[in-house]
Formats: structure tokens, C-alpha cells, sequence
């Protein structure tokens, strides 16, 4: 599990398919805590425009065995800034490829997308139900009027 990105220099990859999420030892894998990883700026590209889109993205997890790297989790994020997909595939495809490689005891992910055409898209996914002794913060981002 020696990570790849973590003390190297690491350029941006030109996809999310191509980007390498390292993954390293829970150090406190007897305990049941929560994880939170805020993306403010988070961008992708519209599908049928081309334009940009943008998010502020909130992903919290319960680490099983292993944490993600929070280096090698930026540069995954920020290989969408090219990736044309609508706002459920990039938020629920975050979602799942984590999920699926790391293999957390829980996780979710909330999108909280800017308007496009006037309308703002909010899009959530989770793993399932959180650990019962999981406590569980709300997310901190206020229905839009204004996001700001």
C-alpha cells in the first residue's frame, strides 16, 4: 500500500479513469469515526454544452480498513474539470468508485450543484445505513439562495 502520489510530484490526469486513488492503513481501525472531505470548488464539464459546471461537493465515510489519501483524492477530483458528465453521474460515480475501492463501513456524498438554467441540482448517494454509533453531522450546505 505504498502510496503513489504522497511526497511526489503528481500531475493532473486527463480523466477520472485514469486517475490512481492511493489508499493507506486506518490508524484507528478499532474505532468508529467519521471522515469528512469538503470541495468547495469542485468543476466538470456539461455534457451537451461544453460549459463549465460547478460544485460544492461534501463526502463523509466511516473508514473500514483503509483511509484515502487525501493528495491522491485531490487529483482524481480535479480530473473532472475536463470530464463532461451530467451532475448525478459525476456525484454518484465519485461515490461509488470510492466506496468500491475502499471499502469504507459507510459512505455518502452530497453534490450541491449551482444552477444551470436557473435551476440548482442537488444530488445525494450513501453506501446504505451509517453505523449505528456513527454520529453523524449535517453537512453544512444551505439550500441555494445565493450560495455564497
Amino acid at each position: 500500500m505504498t502510496p503513489k502520489h504522497l511526497g511526489q510530484a503528481s500531475a493532473l490526469p486527463a480523466s477520472p479513469e485514469e486517475a490512481v486513488l492511493d489508499y493507506v492503513p486506518n490508524p484507528r481501525p478499532a474505532s468508529t469515526y467519521l471522515v469528512r472531505f469538503a470541495v468547495p470548488e469542485f468543476t466538470s464539464l456539461c455534457p451537451v454544452t461544453g460549459q463549465p459546471d460547478f460544485a460544492h461537493l461534501v463526502i463523509d465515510y466511516a473508514p473500514g480498513k483503509t483511509i484515502v489519501e487525501s493528495k491522491s483524492l485531490k487529483l482524481f477530483l480535479g480530473s473532472f474539470r475536463n470530464h463532461a458528465a451530467f451532475h448525478e453521474d459525476c456525484t454518484v460515480g465519485i461515490g461509488e468508485r470510492l466506496h468500491a475501492e475502499m471499502q469504507p463501513l459507510w459512505l455518502r456524498i452530497g453534490g450541491y450543484w449551482y444552477p444551470r438554467g436557473g435551476i440548482p441540482i442537488d444530488v445525494f448517494w450513501q453506501s446504505g445505513p451509517p453505523p449505528q454509533d456513527l454520529w453523524l453531522p449535517d453537512q453544512g450546505v444551505q439550500p441555494y439562495r445565493g450560495r455564497g
